[in-house]
């Protein structure tokens, strides 16, 4: 089946995690599955349409409202499903609408656990590989505050 690149997909981690917007096509998907990513992280309120015509893909759904900042149990939720995943070699993407603000935020939350960066320093790195990524103060709150957490 043929693929394409979803829209704004980039890896934060080779092969282990990916940002994207909302897939809307089953080549997006066929794109992921060919890029060894086995789990579809979706932060929108409602699933991304036609998620279903790729059984592989296993979707799991995290609902957050836009431009709101996750939970800890959601950020908790997020690394766990990434660290069970990669520990079988699978890859992870998780998206928003556009793959910015809630994707941002998570991306940079698993910085902080994958490398021990500052909440700051995620921040900056997430923005550096994903322009306009994480939107809104209440997000980069969220960021640094699970740093502090997991200190």
């Amino acid at each position: 089946m043929a693929s394409t690149q979803p829209h704004n997909f980039s890896w934060v981690d080779q092969g282990k995690l990916a940002g994207l917007a909302l897939p809307r096509m089953t080549a997006e998907y066929q794109y992921l599955l060919d890029s060894g990513i086995k789990h579809l992280i979706c932060l929108c309120e409602r699933k991304p349409p036609y998620h279903d015509t790729c059984p592989e893909l296993q979707l799991h759904h995290i609902k957050m409202a836009d431009f709101t900042p996750p939970s800890r149990g959601q950020i908790e939720r997020f690394l766990s499903i990434v660290e069970e995943a990669n520990a079988k070699g699978e890859g992870v993407a998780v998206h928003c609408m556009h793959g910015h603000g809630r994707t941002g935020t998570m991306l940079a939350c698993y910085l902080v656990k994958s490398r021990g960066i500052s909440g700051v320093e995620a921040i900056e790195e997430i923005r550096r590989l994903r322009r306009g990524s994480i939107e809104t103060h209440e997000q980069e709150k969220a960021v640094v505050q699970f740093y502090q957490n997991t200190k």
